[in-house]
């Protein structure tokens, strides 16, 4: 009796063990007790990524130089590492107005890539015309604006949306050749924006680093300030600007303006301490192999050129450039956009983001070729990320307060690319013509005003 009695209750112990074995079974199957289930739903993650539609995007930009492109397509093989569903393909087409040139035809034909460089100065019109996919939504949503530094929000934000980011800083800045100013026992332009050469001091430096042999001129003294680029820091550093400071008329018919604009007439055609532009094409060097050859002592140039010149084995010096009244520089950097018209826009703004991170600025940061744009990489902290020996030459660092306070690049600030290509082409009737400083300022002011009237 007791025996056949237990036999019931065997049963039931056995059932509820099976059962039990079964939860257990189940749980280790969603945690790490099942070594060959885990290992199936690791794989199961790892593959939801190549699950994905495979894509490619088309991106464009320009060549400053091979070494350039080449830290552009490190990056992209690093992107496509993370986001293996994603095929970039990366151009490059001639810059300057080209550029803007092509990507016009290419948007108008419907052909344009899907992302791409566009310059600051021409980033409004493109905005204002519909070419290019608004991302202000992406850009709230991932807080990406919380780590630029100022300029950077401004330059990339049209009437409250972005329609792209600016990709880092860069700036006009002194270059130059330590070992002419060893020979001439004179001493280095200063890299403390505190301790700026004023204009006539670096006039003086300028004629005593030039260096003739009889009528035939071996060595200038300093290249590079007859471009309207890097005369808009030379104007500012005087207290004025091309444009008035609610940027809806021409400043450019002002004294402060025409002061700059003689002095750096000056300096070649009385002074005789600048070549003309054409001693480059005459040359058949870069204003860099100038520097580094001992042809010019100082050149000015955007902060840009010290990936170049780094890499060209000479005593190179950076120093912050001469002021009228208060040392100062200007801002801005091209911004990455995506087409309003293109087929992957999620895709487009993943590549946006990832070229906006501060993992892909630090490897052009770190090589000279980009200033960062981010807060944090301007911390005591970040800047060890960065600053890199046999790159960024003894003093850097007290450049960095210069940088940090560089003006709004103005013609960022405009849909401007009539009023640039005009200013450009009476600057060079002023510099390499026979047209008066009044005369130029004149046509500068009427045409630009002219132009932002119609836009009004």
């Amino acid at each position: 009796m007791k025996k056949r009695a237990m036999a019931p209750v065997m049963i039931l112990l056995l059932m509820l063990a099976m059962l039990a074995s079964a939860c257990g079974s189940s749980e280790s199957n969603n945690g790490s007790g099942d070594p060959v289930n885990a290992d199936k739903n690791n794989a199961s993650e790892n593959g939801k990524e190549q699950e994905k539609e495979q894509i490619t995007l088309k991106f464009m930009g320009w060549e400053v130089s091979p070494l350039e492109t080449e830290s552009v397509k490190k990056g992209l093989e690093r992107f496509m590492q993370e986001n293996p569903h994603i095929k970039v393909e990366y151009t490059t087409i001639p810059g300057g107005t080209q550029y803007v040139a092509k990507m016009q035809a290419l948007e108008l034909g419907g052909e344009a890539p899907d992302v791409y460089f566009l310059q600051s100065d021409y980033y409004r019109d493109f905005a204002e015309a519909g070419r290019l996919l608004d991302i202000t939504d992406k850009v709230n949503a991932e807080g990406l604006a919380a780590d630029l530094i100022d300029s950077a929000v401004e330059l990339s934000t049209v009437d409250g949306k972005y329609f792209g980011i600016e990709s880092c800083i860069v700036a006009p800045v002194m270059f130059y050749n330590k070992d002419l100013f060893d020979k001439a026992g004179v001493p280095y332009p200063p890299s403390s924006p505190d301790q700026a050469w004023t204009w006539e001091q670096f006039v003086e430096v300028a004629k005593q680093m030039t260096v003739k042999n009889g009528d035939n001129v071996e060595q200038y003294g300093v290249y590079g300030l007859e471009n309207y680029y890097m005369t808009i820091a030379a104007i500012m550093s005087n207290g004025g600007n091309w444009f008035t400071e609610d940027l809806t008329a021409s400043a450019a018919n002002t004294p402060e303006v025409k002061e700059v604009l003689t002095a750096i007439s000056d300096l070649r055609k009385v002074h005789g301490a600048s070549p003309e532009a054409k001693l480059l094409t005459n040359s058949g060097m870069s204003a860099a192999q100038m520097l580094q050859t001992g042809k010019i002592a100082m050149l000015i140039e955007g902060s840009w050129g010290l990936q170049e010149i780094a890499n060209m084995n000479f005593n190179v010096g950076m120093a912050v450039l001469p002021k009228f009244d208060e040392a100062i520089t200007h801002g801005q950097a091209h911004l990455h956009v995506a087409s309003a018209n293109t087929e992957h826009p999620e895709e487009a703004w993943q590549l946006i983001k990832f070229l906006s991170s501060e993992s892909y600025q630090l490897q052009n940061v770190k090589a000279g070729l980009w200033l960062p744009n981010h807060k944090s990489l301007y911390t005591e902290e970040g800047i060890a990320k960065w600053l890199t020996d046999g790159v960024h030459p003894e003093g850097f660092t007290d450049l960095i307060p210069y940088f940090l306070n560089s003006k709004t690049y103005p013609y960022a600030m405009l849909s401007s690319q009539r009023i640039q290509d005009n200013t450009t082409a009476e600057l060079d009737k002023f510099f390499y013509g026979a047209q008066s400083v009044d005369d130029t300022v004149k046509n500068i002011e009427k045409q630009t005003n002219d132009i932002l009237a119609s836009k009004k």
